[in-house]
C-alpha cells in the first residue's frame, strides 16, 4: 500500500507538470530559507498542516493554514454549530488528511485533500471557494482574506497540492485549533 501511495503521488506529480499552467515560477515555501531556493527537496517524513482559527463570524470561521510550521495560506470555513453536517465547520482536533483524486468525486475535477476521521461527519474536503455558501462543511482555501471571503481560491488550491506532492504526498496530519 506504502508503495503504491508513493508511486500515486509521483504519477500526480508528472501530470500536474504536463498540465502546468501558465504560472509564475513557483518555489515552495517549505523550501524557501532566507529567500533563496535550497538545492536539495526538503527530506521531511510526512506533511503537518495546522490551522490556527482566528475570525470568527455568524456567517464564517476563518483561519491561517501552516504547513510544517511555515504559514502557508488563509482558510475559510462555516461557523460552529455543534459540528453538525453541511452547516458547521468540524471541531479542534487532531485528524488524517489524504490526496483524493479526481475521479474519486462527483463535483471535484481537481486533486484535493480529504479530512479523515472526522466524528459523526464524513467527506470533509479542502478545495476551492471563496465564502461559506461555497463550503458545505469543508475547508476552503485563499491567498488574501476580506470579511467572510477568502480570495484566489483556485491559485491558493493549486499551489496547497503542489506543496504537498512536492513533499512526498502521504502522511498528512492536520491539527485544527482555535485562537
Amino acid at each position: 500500500m506504502k508503495n503504491l501511495n508513493r508511486w500515486l503521488a509521483k504519477l500526480l506529480q508528472v501530470v500536474l507538470k504536463a498540465l502546468k499552467r501558465n504560472e509564475r515560477e513557483y518555489t515552495p515555501k517549505t523550501q524557501v530559507k532566507d529567500k533563496t531556493a535550497l538545492k536539495k527537496p526538503t527530506e521531511v517524513k510526512g506533511v503537518n498542516l495546522l490551522i490556527i482559527r482566528d475570525t470568527f463570524t455568524k456567517e464564517s470561521t476563518i483561519g491561517r493554514l501552516f504547513i510544517n510550521g511555515e504559514s502557508f495560506c488563509d482558510t475559510l470555513e462555516n461557523p460552529y454549530i455543534n459540528n453538525e453536517r453541511n452547516i458547521s465547520c468540524i471541531p479542534e482536533g487532531q485528524y488524517k488528511v489524504r490526496l483524493r483524486l479526481p475521479r474519486e468525486s462527483a463535483t471535484r475535477d481537481y486533486l484535493h485533500l480529504l479530512v479523515q476521521d472526522v466524528p459523526n461527519r464524513s467527506y470533509i474536503l479542502f478545495h476551492r471557494g471563496n465564502t461559506a455558501e461555497d463550503t458545505s462543511g469543508c475547508i476552503l482555501v485563499g491567498n488574501g482574506r476580506k470579511h467572510n471571503v477568502v480570495e484566489n481560491s483556485r491559485l491558493a488550491m493549486d499551489l496547497l497540492i503542489k506543496e504537498i506532492l512536492n513533499l512526498g504526498g502521504e502522511n498528512i496530519n492536520l491539527i485544527i485549533k482555535n485562537k
